[in-house]
């Protein structure tokens, strides 16, 4: 009688020693499933899942399709902004004289979404002429309240008006300075302490929940934005200040100015009204501009020899070696002042179809510089 081997609880023999297990089948990939009613159900192999775009429109909800409710936020912010429109009064022309009166900086605070929309407030004041910082309600408790300073002013952004910010209000009546309150409930411990209130309260959020701020983030943010526009004009503040404010990026290289593009000094090609072709020609090579500018004995531009200036004599005249840069030169030059902008200047070029632009200084005829096409195309102008 032969002896049973030994089995395993499921009733499987043990493998012997050193032999080789055959792997395992890897299990067969489960297809995607996809959704319908309150269950789910394997998607056909090759088929793609449907998507409400595929069902033929906006899938409906409780509250309308997707775009309907989107157009009942933007309605309601709407609104809110009609409201405030409305509502401004004479505690907005409060709120820009003291600002206006403000020797030294503005202090922009707040905490959470209203936060947020004072750290754009101080950077939109601060990059449009009225110097401006954001301080952090919750930070100045620990500190921080130490940016404020008499001569200041403080912009305090809260919509129920009891928040952290409070915290700052014993702080600068210390030093004597004026607070303006954008808040949404003139009521409040805020609103109560202010100097000037400017109401943003609006009827209704936009939110489902009716718990997230969102019409009157805008309300804040739009108001914020018409105080630094006010601001602005009344300061004199011009797109030369703009441009010195914002020297990186696409909207610095759009505001350069022709000065500081222009080739100077002995970079400009000149020469006198009775030089040779040869000393035109020598010039406007050296100089790489394809002209030059042609001067009288004052100094002043008498014109400009150019290329085409070249090539059309060079049809009409017999003996071209013999002329000189008065015969060669156009006598009403284009040209445009150092402190028009770049763009402006490319703008005459492509009106003309020239490469180089004359630059006269301001109110007279003699030569501040030449631009040349590829000074303005270096610098990304256009």
């Amino acid at each position: 009688m032969s002896a049973r081997k030994p089995q395993d609880q499921r009733g499987r023999t043990p493998a012997k020693a050193g032999a080789r297990t055959p792997p395992a089948k890897a299990a067969a990939p489960r297809p995607p499933e996809r959704r319908v009613g309150s269950r789910c159900e394997p998607t056909p192999r090759g088929a793609r899942p449907r998507s409400g775009r595929a069902h033929g429109g906006n899938p409906r909800g409780p509250g309308g399709t997707r775009i309907q409710k989107a157009r009942r936020v933007l309605e309601l912010e709407g609104r809110a902004l009609d409201a405030l429109r409305a509502r401004l009064d004479d505690g907005f022309e409060q709120a820009i004289e003291i600002l206006l009166a403000c020797r030294g900086k503005v202090v922009v605070a707040g905490i959470g979404k209203a936060g947020l929309v004072g750290r754009k407030l101080a950077a939109t004041l601060a990059s449009t002429g009225t110097s401006a910082v954001f301080l952090h309600a919750a930070e100045a408790s620990h500190g921080d309240a130490g940016t404020v300073a008499r001569g200041d002013v403080l912009v305090a952004l809260s919509y129920s008006g009891e928040t952290e910010v409070l915290g700052l209000l014993p702080v600068v009546r210390r030093f004597g300075v004026p607070i303006v309150a954008i808040t949404g409930n003139a009521d409040s411990a805020l609103g109560r302490g202010a100097d000037v209130v400017l109401d943003v309260g609006v009827a209704d959020e936009g939110c489902p929940l009716g718990l997230a701020p969102m019409a009157s983030t805008t309300a804040m943010m739009a108001l914020g934005d018409a105080l630094a526009a006010v601001l602005l004009e009344e300061r004199g503040f011009t797109e030369a200040d703009f441009a010195l404010l914002h020297p990186g990026g696409a909207l610095g290289r759009r505001l350069v100015r022709v000065e500081d593009l222009m080739r100077r000094g002995d970079a400009i090609p000149r020469v006198g009204v009775d030089a040779p072709l040869a000393e035109v020609l020598a010039e406007m090579t050296a100089k790489r501009l394809g002209m030059t500018v042609v001067l009288d004995a004052a100094g002043e531009v008498a014109g400009i020899v150019t290329d085409g200036d070249l090539r059309r004599a060079l049809g009409r005249s017999p003996d071209v070696g013999a002329l000189t840069a008065r015969e060669l030169m156009t006598r009403t030059p284009k040209s445009i002042a150092p402190s028009a902008l770049g763009a402006q200047a490319w703008a005459v070029m492509e009106q003309h179809q020239i490469t180089s632009l004359l630059v006269l200084a301001e109110g007279g005829r003699t030569p501040a510089g030449v631009v040349h096409l590829h000074d303005i195309l270096r610098a990304g102008v256009v």
